[in-house]
């Protein structure tokens, strides 16, 4: 029989970030070296090393209230981290166009006379290299068609505000179930009936 193949890093870190999208809860690190081997099989071993590679990623954040270090990442961290490398992006494709433009020009003032210089056949090699790369660029979002520019700016516009505002209320709403359930000992039916928030109360889509 051939032996069993363990996680990878990265299947690990995957895993360890359900945990927080699944229950949208707050932990420390000995929850969550509980937690991990049993419900997502990872090796307590290596729990500490995933978390602590997901929060230098900016993936996991966290914060120190005393002698106890708490962990979360909610589902609108994934969000902000595919516009950071949206906007990203952008930056590169209109970078490269700057520099395209330039180049046009320079071409053109090469043209003069028809002269087939050297410096002419330089530009237009380096030319050619930047459309290969704009075509590249173009391609990388096409495939990140969740973050197409010209949609995201018109929610941007519309709803960028609303939706921050919404976010991190429910962010705040979450964090406070959290640290009301255990400082209380509250189970969630109860705890959603004193405050009246819905059953069904979660992130916007």
């Amino acid at each position: 029989m051939s032996k069993k193949r363990g996680l990878s890093l990265e299947e690990k870190r995957s895993r360890m970030m359900e945990i927080f999208h699944e229950t949208k809860d707050v932990f420390r690190l000995k929850d969550i070296e509980k937690i991990a081997p049993k419900a997502k099989g990872i090796t307590p071993m290596s729990v500490k090393d995933v978390l602590q590679s997901l929060v230098d990623d900016n993936m996991v954040d966290t914060d120190q209230r005393g002698t106890s270090k708490y962990y979360w990442a909610f589902p609108s961290k994934d969000f902000n981290v595919r516009q950071r490398k949206q906007e990203e992006l952008q930056k590169r494709i209109s970078e490269e166009k700057q520099q395209k433009s330039s180049l046009e020009r320079e071409i053109e003032k090469a043209k003069e006379g028809r002269q087939d210089t050297k410096e002419r056949s330089s530009l237009l090699k380096e030319l050619n290299s930047l459309r290969e790369e704009q075509t590249q660029q173009k391609a990388e979002l096409k495939r990140r068609s969740d973050c197409d520019p010209e949609v995201l700016e018109e929610k941007r516009k519309t709803c960028a505000v609303g939706q921050e505002a919404v976010t991190r209320w429910t962010d705040n709403i979450f964090a406070t179930k959290s640290w009301t359930k255990k400082k209380f000992d509250f189970d969630d039916n109860n705890l959603n009936k004193a405050f009246g928030i819905p059953e069904d109360f979660d992130y916007m889509n």
